[in-house]
C-alpha cells in the first residue's frame, strides 16, 4: 500500500502527494527555457492546483518565472530566505503567498511539515543579476520522510538528514559543459544516498533539458545518469532501493 506518491515530470519538477497534501518542486512546465530545449518526455500535465510549491534556489531552471505564473490556483511559495522580494516582483500576487525559510526553519502545509535543509550550491540568480538567496533543499514529513535536494554537491552534515523513506537526488544536469561544483553526478549521488540512508531513491535533474542544437553531443551525459546512479547505489548503499522513472511516471512509496 502506498502512503506517498510522486510523479517525475523531468529535470527537477516533481509532484509530491502525501497525506492529502500536494507539493510541486522547482517547476519547469514549458518546452524551452532560454537556450535549453526539452528533448525528452512531454511537457508536464499537472493534475490540478498544488497546495504549495517548493523552490530551492533562484537559478532559472529551478525558479522559472513563466512556469510559476502558469501553475493553477494560489499555492503557497516556500522559498529560501531572501527570495520573496524577487518572487513578488516577478509573479503577480506572490508577496502574499511566500514563506521564506533558512536551513533548519520549517513551515506546515495543511499538517505536513516542510523543513529547509542545507544545500551546497550557488544561490544567485545568475551572473547578470544581483538577486541572491541561499540555496536550500527540503525535507517533507507527512506519512513519509522525503528529501528533495534541489541542487547540491556533497556537504558535511548530510548524514544528519536521515534516515529517510525517499530521497529525490539530482544526478546530472542540462548541458555537457555544466561543471561539477555544486552538483552531484551519478557516483556522488550514490554517496549522498549512502549518507542519508533512504529506503528508496529516485534520480532527478537529468535527461530532460539540453542546449538547442546539441541533442547529439555527448548524449551519454543526457541519457545515462539515472541508470548509472542505480548501478553505483547498488554498491554504495545496498540497503536502499532505486526507482528510475520515465517522464510522467508515478511511483508510490511502499508503506
Amino acid at each position: 500500500m502506498s502512503r506517498t506518491e510522486i510523479t517525475w515530470w523531468g529535470h527537477s519538477t516533481v509532484w509530491l502527494a502525501d497525506s492529502g497534501v500536494t507539493l510541486l518542486t522547482d517547476p519547469v512546465l514549458t518546452n524551452r527555457l532560454a537556450h535549453l530545449r526539452r528533448i525528452a518526455g512531454p511537457a508536464p500535465r499537472l493534475p490540478g492546483a498544488p497546495d504549495a510549491i517548493l523552490l530551492s534556489h533562484l537559478h532559472a531552471d529551478h525558479f522559472h518565472v513563466p512556469s510559476l505564473r502558469a501553475v493553477p490556483g494560489d499555492p503557497v511559495l516556500v522559498v529560501p530566505h531572501g527570495a520573496a522580494a524577487f518572487a513578488a516582483k516577478a509573479i503577480p500576487g506572490a508577496a502574499q503567498r511566500c514563506v521564506e525559510l533558512r536551513p533548519g526553519e520549517e513551515t506546515k502545509i495543511n499538517g505536513v511539515r516542510v523543513r529547509a535543509v542545507p544545500a551546497r550550491h550557488d544561490g544567485g540568480r545568475g551572473p547578470w543579476s544581483r538577486e541572491r538567496a541561499e540555496a536550500i533543499g527540503f525535507v517533507v514529513e507527512g506519512a513519509a520522510r522525503t528529501w528533495y535536494a534541489g541542487d547540491t554537491g556533497l556537504f558535511d552534515g548530510m548524514h544528519e538528514l536521515g534516515p529517510l523513506d525517499l530521497a529525490l537526488i539530482p544526478v546530472g544536469g542540462w548541458g555537457p559543459t555544466l561543471g561539477a561544483h555544486g552538483h552531484l553526478d551519478a557516483r556522488d549521488g550514490a554517496e549522498a544516498l549512502r549518507r542519508v540512508r533512504a529506503s528508496w531513491a529516485v534520480p532527478v535533474h537529468y535527461g530532460t533539458l539540453w542546449p538547442a542544437g546539441m541533442g547529439r553531443f555527448r548524449r551519454y551525459m543526457f541519457d545515462e545518469p539515472g541508470p548509472r546512479f542505480a548501478e553505483f547505489a547498488a554498491g554504495a548503499a545496498p540497503d536502499s532501493r532505486v526507482r528510475v522513472l520515465a517522464h510522467g511516471e508515478t511511483f508510490g512509496v511502499p508503506a
